[in-house]
């Protein structure tokens, strides 16, 4: 039998089947194998009871991608969630969403949220000015007064879409409102820290109609590019990586270099936007260096050739080229 993971707790990962929510527990077999399990994946299930509606994941299906944080599988698209006000803005925040979902290579929506809490015409218009231009969607909404929320449903349509921000901004409150339900637990933001209070402690994937679903995400801002080189932040800006950039050296960061020929795209760019864009590459540089002092760069496992994943073979497994074959040999000669 075939279902989809819409929760994990502890050891058990409940499993919607056409019979219902079945509670499932990993085989031994995917245990050793290391193969983990996340939300949103389709999995196949043995030794299913139907009495106790209890059986064991035996694999994943046809597992599409999947998101590293928060790990959900199988996402058709990331809705950002913003709150206008309490908690502030944070134009950084906001853009290290964007750029990971432009690393994962899913289409993000910009949902700003709490509209009710006070007039933000400025606000908006700078929004709409910044984003919209890139090629992002943009929407508005009050999930206490149940505003903006024809205009979210039709992205949410036949799409499973995963709701991600800091705490504090929404994310169960305007599920909630879409719902028309209390089904989330909702807490309002400190009025000590002004921060937002963690209430969603795991992913779960939840049915909005037959073919559309929703993920709720707990809230998290710890987002860093400690993962790349610095020359591959250009590709998480669109600014970037929709002109052809003529600089002098192909190694160009864009910050000031002698002969960088992106001056006018950063003339251009919003002072948020190059700014978080200069603090992505300080964060890679960082990486690169503890890189080059332990040596330890892993290759990755696979790589993409043609929009097709390949298995990646270390250079030490590699058999040498016929040419390099040949060459040695007359060496030797």
């Amino acid at each position: 039998m075939i279902g989809r993971v819409v929760k994990i707790f502890s050891d058990f990962y409940y499993v919607e089947t056409e019979l219902g929510v079945v509670e499932a527990k990993i085989k031994s077999v995917l245990k050793k194998q290391k193969e983990d399990i996340y939300t949103g994946d389709y999995v196949e299930l043995e030794q299913f009871d139907e009495n106790s509606m209890q059986a064991f994941i035996s694999c994943p299906v046809n597992r599409i991608n999947l998101i590293n944080k928060p790990k959900v599988a199988n996402v058709s698209q990331v809705i950002i969630v913003s709150a206008l006000k309490a908690p502030d803005l944070q134009y950084e925040q906001l853009n290290r969403y964007i750029a990971h979902c432009e690393y994962h290579k899913i289409q993000p929506i910009l949902c700003f949220n709490k509209e009710d809490i006070d007039e933000f015409d400025d606000l908006k218009a700078e929004i709409i000015d910044m984003y919209i231009p890139l090629g992002y969607e943009v929407v508005f909404t009050s999930a206490l007064e149940k505003t903006g929320l024809e205009e979210l449903k039709p992205f949410l349509k036949d799409n499973t879409s995963i709701l991600c921000g800091q705490s504090g901004v929404g994310k169960s409150s305007l599920i909630n409102a879409l719902l028309n339900s209390s089904k989330l637990k909702t807490l309002p933001v400190s009025d000590k820290t002004q921060k937002g209070v963690h209430t969603t402690r795991h992913c779960e994937l939840i049915d909005i109609d037959k073919n559309s679903f929703i993920v709720d995400t707990p809230g998290f801002s710890h987002l860093k590019f400690d993962f790349l080189l610095p020359n591959e932040i250009e590709k998480l800006f669109v600014e970037f990586s929709c002109h052809e950039l003529n600089c002098k050296f192909k190694d160009c960061l864009h910050i000031g270099e002698i002969g960088c020929g992106a001056q006018d795209i950063i003339e251009s760019m919003s002072t948020s936007r190059y700014d978080s864009y200069k603090k992505f590459v300080s964060e890679a540089n960082e990486y690169k260096e503890m890189i080059s002092k332990k040596s330890i760069k892993d290759e990755g496992r696979v790589k993409y050739n043609q929009n097709k994943i390949m298995t990646k073979i270390s250079h030490k497994k590699r058999n040498i080229s016929r040419k390099t074959n040949n060459q040695n040999i007359h060496k030797e000669i």
